[in-house]
């Protein structure tokens, strides 16, 4: 497959050409006679001339160009896109049948109920509880039952539908969509002191209740209404509702009405986020001490601002023709990562994204100009919103529109105030949420920037927000029992307030030890208009972080210096008595911390524990849970880091040196490279040796000579002339070197084209490291036999695999090492994750089935691919990534490609993928090739899948991934890391168990049984020992053997059990041929003169299997 070139057209920035789509949508929703729908604005300016520059009513082209670049990515991006905006879209006449129905009749009878009187909170109550059994949902505090002010009820002024429904931005995946209808309540009912102190809220919850109780008198008995908070504010109940479904059709949509302010009626001044709009008793009312409410006065101004930004919506639709669309993208991008403008959801939503963009594109950028051009595609306005999240910080810089006389107090809350609406688009944002915003803006951004890869669905497809894949450590931070005094005046819950404190503990105490800090709060109920308002249960509060790799780690925190009195007096403060004065070697004394040595995991735990147990007491920190250590704990050797592996690569550095300072050798050294995954920091097992224990699977070397032309010009004579040589080399390290021993080992004996021999070398310190040569003549030999006409078929096919074999070991494995290990050295915890990743396919007896280094490339990829997020900075983050894609890789149509360097173009992958496309019509059966894992070094992609994995093995890795993400999914936080890890053994057709005295695990307990020293020095040292692996071995026979009708399962790590799936080609029935390679039974006797039917005699079969494995078959389980 050839990429489609990218196709550029020019910026089209007219604003006069309303879409034909929304003028027609308007006109329908306008012929609803019995529903008021507010029709749009036209834009303030008619139209911009061609020769007129854009600075007039937006950035400059060149200015422009800094938030969105090109139309598209690509035509193929922009294929995507249009296919999924058609996609994604509900069919609205279908979905929302009898909506408008149920609109106007909801209209007619809100209008129709009847006035009530001005009555006493304390009436009011008894009013609606005793006939109507409507229990008003006023917010806390509950009003005074004895207040002057009074609360009545008269027909709404105006009834309006409102949001999605009308602007058609609704997502066809949303369950239950709702649709907002406004009543805008009568100025008549109010007074103009009524925003202070809640008064405004009880008379619109007051309000609401007599709405309901209309409503509960008239509506057929299919209605279901129920109270509920809009976007999970406790200021804004309203009633849902819904048709009580019949059948098995589920409910699609819900109606929402929400009761709204006067439009203008209270003084916008006075509800600026910098007043104070709560006074207490006490308090003179004109006093300009008290503290900001921004909470409590934004949500009030929102109540009178609905219609507003219905008008300010349309308006920037008829602006710009990609309004519309570029507002979906943004509604996925946001569903995608769990945003949306419920409290719950971080307060940042649809509507938030649409205001925003829609203000953005008619000004907030220097001198009153738009950032956003009224011009750009849907995806350039996507982009650009994106960029503008990403770099402009609203806490420290907040952006106000349009409001010359408001200047914004000092605050970390974000503000984006719409100065003509007197609000704060961002009230409901937390300052964690908004961090979290930023952090994905900025992540999808470098993301949509990469143009190497297609990125469309990691931007739109992908699920972000699954916390286990998204964070790196979860806390559970019980309540305390007794109410905290953190109050600030404004109307946050006690819940917030706390987690508030916690939040601006942790973010100065773990410093930059973290990237990002989330609070997640439970999703608000709804309930039966007869009962109290729903509160969730009081559960702890969840605490969600990302860890920076590079510090999480660090045991001396440095503080301010001895002579700064004030910062160090402050430092002591918020510390206690872990601050201690410390004088370090270059002279400098400075308050410090010290922390116990241990993982990342248990520092970060130490510093939680005792910062909480410092501020907020020994009730709080004594019931922390820690969610996120348990995968580190699965790997064998659970220390992180990659000095576990630092003895070994200096134990090479120490066998290099004493190769190339040999003397006596035919030819001159040219290069020593190690291809062993221990000395790439990626076995499962660190490697461990000592004096009396060496290493038990000794690391691979590779030695590569000068070029000569005494090398054979055959290839047989080539592999006999490297016994010679390492022979030579054996005898020289011996003589020159005390304590190294040598020995020669052979290996594919029965394939003369393929590598024969290696050279064992032991160190005396218990290193081993096993010797092949490298002759780069090899290949062109190869190559001239298998296109050598004269080469017999057989010959030729074992040429092809001595190609592909050569090229893996000597050309390929040297690169996959050296790059392995350098960016095991930028990214800590990429060695982690690959050794968790092969153990995981090992502990599901994939081994030997799957090839290590396609593991490892598998890894790779989520470290050098990260995006929708970025790269893991834990390692149950890298492994759930990594299983993540697994689950989601289609590898029949999609290679596996990695880019080590950054250098790779889309030509180069588009290559790969004609490359595979090309594998698939030359092995449609996928006899060979079944993956392609290609990399900047290997372009081909077969260099380790070449004939591996069978095509059983893929999908079944792939389903194994499935199941382990399904687990993730349901389980969340709950979630034990080692259900992932259980081998199924029921899917075989048989299990062979191993004696546990011949298995890996048990050789490996034996040579550590001893604990003391001296007794470990009296053992005598078994060097046969090295490298002898007799499962391995009876497994290669059995393969042998049974290649085509068995395929078998093992673990290397625990090796007491192999697992069995026979061929079904083999097992079928079929009639008799000669040379068959597998034994038979006769099942079908002769009949009319033809053949006998026989098939796959399995308990034959199975007696040969325990046969060739003599003592070290214990039993064999016949399942199928």
């Amino acid at each position: 497959m050839t990429s489609i070139p990218s196709k550029r057209r020019k910026l089209d920035h007219e604003t006069n050409n309303p879409s034909k789509h929304q003028h027609d949508m308007m006109e329908e929703e306008s012929s609803l006679d019995d529903l008021e729908v507010i029709a749009p604005t036209p834009p303030a300016h008619t139209s911009i001339k061609p020769t007129q520059s854009l600075g007039r009513h937006g950035l400059r082209v060149d200015d422009s160009a800094l938030y969105a670049e090109g139309i598209y990515k690509s035509s193929m991006f922009k294929l995507q896109t249009d296919l999924m905006l058609a996609e994604v879209q509900p069919n609205y006449e279908k979905r929302f049948d009898g909506a408008n129905e149920v609109l106007r009749n909801l209209k007619t009878w809100i209008e129709a109920i009847d006035s009530r009187d001005a009555v006493s909170v304390g009436d009011a109550i008894k009013a609606l509880q005793k006939p109507h059994k409507i229990a008003i949902p006023f917010p806390e505090p509950k009003p005074d039952h004895n207040a002057a002010y009074k609360l009545a009820f008269a027909p709404p002024t105006n009834i309006n539908v409102v949001g999605s429904y009308i602007l058609k931005t609704m997502l066809k995946a949303d369950t239950i969509v709702a649709i907002d209808t406004v009543v805008i309540m009568p100025a008549s009912i109010f007074q103009d002191k009524d925003y202070l102190n809640y008064r405004y809220f009880y008379k619109r919850a007051y309000y609401l209740a007599c709405i309901a109780a209309g409503l509960q008198m008239v509506v057929p008995e299919n209605y279901v209404i129920k109270f509920k908070y809009l976007n999970g504010n406790p200021l804004h109940p309203i009633l849902c509702v819904k048709l009580n479904s019949s059948g098995f059709k589920l409910p699609v949509w819900e109606i929402r009405i929400i009761p709204a302010a006067p439009q203008g009626f209270f003084s916008e001044s006075k509800l600026r986020p910098n007043k104070n709009a709560i006074r207490q008793k006490d308090a003179a009312e004109t006093s300009s001490n008290l503290p900001p409410t921004p909470f409590y006065n934004a949500s009030l101004r929102s109540d009178g601002n609905y219609e507003s930004y219905l008008k300010l919506l349309h308006s920037a639709s008829n602006q710009s023709n990609s309004f519309i669309e570029a507002s979906l993208l943004g509604r996925i991008w946001l569903r995608q990562r769990n945003f949306g403008s419920c409290v719950s959801k971080g307060g940042f939503g649809h509507f938030e994204w649409a205001a925003t963009t829609a203000l953005l594109l008619k000004g907030g950028g220097p001198k009153g100009r738009s950032i956003l051009s009224p011009g750009y595609s849907s995806y350039q306005l996507f982009k650009a919103m994106l960029q503008f999240l990403s770099t402009r910080d609203l806490s420290s810089k907040p952006l106000v529109y349009q409001s010359l006389d408001f200047t914004a107090t000092k605050s970390d809350m974000p503000m984006l105030f719409d100065g003509p609406r007197g609000q704060n688009l961002l009230y409901k944002m937390t300052p964690w949420s908004y961090s979290l915003l930023r952090a994905e803006a900025t992540a999808s951004v470098e993301m949509l920037n990469d143009e190497t890869f297609d990125q469309f669905e990691a931007a739109f497809v992908m699920n972000a927000s699954q916390p286990l894949e998204r964070f790196d450590c979860h806390v559970c931070i019980p309540l305390p029992s007794h109410p905290i005094d953190l109050s600030t005046g404004d109307h946050i819950t006690q819940r917030t307030l706390f987690s508030r404190r916690v939040y601006e503990i942790l973010r100065e105490g773990l410093m930059d030890r973290v990237q990002l800090i989330n609070i997640n709060t439970s999703i608000p109920l709804s309930w039966q208009t007869k009962a109290q308002p729903a509160h969730a249960p009081e559960e702890p509060i969840k605490i969600s972080v990302i860890f920076d790799p590079s510090n999480i780690d660090r045991l001396v925190d440095h503080g301010p210096s001895a002579d700064e009195k004030k910062s160090a007096a402050k430092f002591q403060k918020f510390w206690g008595e872990k601050a201690e004065l410390r004088r370090f070697k270059d002279g400098s004394i400075l308050e410090s911390l010290i922390w116990k040595v241990g993982s990342p995991y248990s520092i970060f735990q130490e510093i939680v524990s005792h910062l909480l147990n410092r501020h907020l007491g020994a009730e709080v920190s004594k019931d922390l849970v820690f969610i996120g250590e348990g995968f580190t704990k699965a790997l064998p050797a659970p220390n992180t880091s990659a000095k576990s592996f630092e003895s070994l690569k200096q134990a090479f550095n120490t066998f290099e040196k004493d190769v190339r300072d040999l003397e006596g050798l035919p030819l001159q050294l040219r290069q020593l490279s190690s291809i062993s995954s221990q000395l790439r920091y990626a076995s499962i097992d660190p490697p461990a040796f000592g004096p009396q224990n060496p290493l038990s699977t000794p690391a691979d070397v590779l030695v590569q000579f000068e070029g000569s032309g005494r090398w054979p010009d055959d290839i047989v004579a080539i592999q006999r002339t490297k016994i010679a040589f390492l022979l030579k080399i054996g005898d020289l390290l011996q003589s020159t070197t005390e304590g190294i021993t040598t020995r020669i080992g052979l290996e594919n004996e029965n394939l003369q084209l393929q590598n024969c021999a290696f050279l064992d070398v032991i160190y005396e310190s218990g290193a081993a490291f096993r010797l092949r040569i490298h002759n780069d003549r090899e290949q062109t030999l190869l190559e001239r036999l298998i296109k050598d006409k004269a080469t017999d078929p057989r010959t030729r096919e074992d040429a092809t695999l001595a190609l592909s074999l050569y090229r893996k070991m000597f050309v390929q494995l040297p690169l996959l090492t050296q790059s392995i290990s350098t960016h095991c050295t930028r990214y800590p915890l990429l060695s982690p994750t690959i050794r968790l990743l092969k153990l995981w396919f090992d502990r599901h007896m994939l081994s030997g089935l799957v090839s290590e280094e396609f593991v490892e490339l598998l890894a790779t990829r989520t470290f050098l691919r990260p995006y929708p997020w970025r790269a893991p900075s834990s390692v149950m983050t890298g492994f759930l990534r990594t299983l993540d894609f697994l689950e989601r890789w289609d590898w029949l149509n999609e290679p596996l490609i990695v880019d080590f360097t950054g250098i790779m173009t889309r030509k180069d992958v588009a290559s790969i993928q004609t490359r595979l496309d090309a594998w698939r019509k030359i092995d449609p059966a996928m006899n060979r090739t079944v993956l392609l894992a290609a990399s900047n070094h290997d372009t081909t992609g077969v260099a380790f899948t070449d004939r591996t994995p069978l095509k059983v093995i893929a999908t079944r890795m792939s389903a194994l991934a499935s199941s382990a993400m399904k687990v993730v999914r349901e389980k969340g936080l709950e979630l034990d890391y080692r259900t992932l890890f259980v081998p199924l053994l029921t899917d075989y057709d048989f299990v062979i168990h191993i004696s546990p005295k011949f298995a890996g695990v048990q050789r490996r307990k034996e040579g550590s049984r001893n604990k003391f020293k001296n007794l470990e020095m009296q053992r005598e040292v078994d060097h046969e020992s090295v490298g002898y692996q007799p499962v391995q071995l009876y497994l290669e026979e059995l393969n042998n053997l049974y290649s085509s009708s068995i395929v078998f399962f093992h673990s290397s790590s625990n090796e007491t059990t192999i697992g069995g799936l026979w061929n079904p080609q083999t097992v079928s029935a079929r009639p008799f041929k000669v040379n068959l390679t597998y034994t038979t039974m006769v099942v079908e006797e002769e009949k009319d003169g033809g053949t006998e039917e026989i098939e796959l005699d399995k308990s034959a079969t199975l007696l040969e299997i325990v046969r060739l494995g003599g003592d070290m078959i214990t039993a064999v389980e016949k399942r199928r």
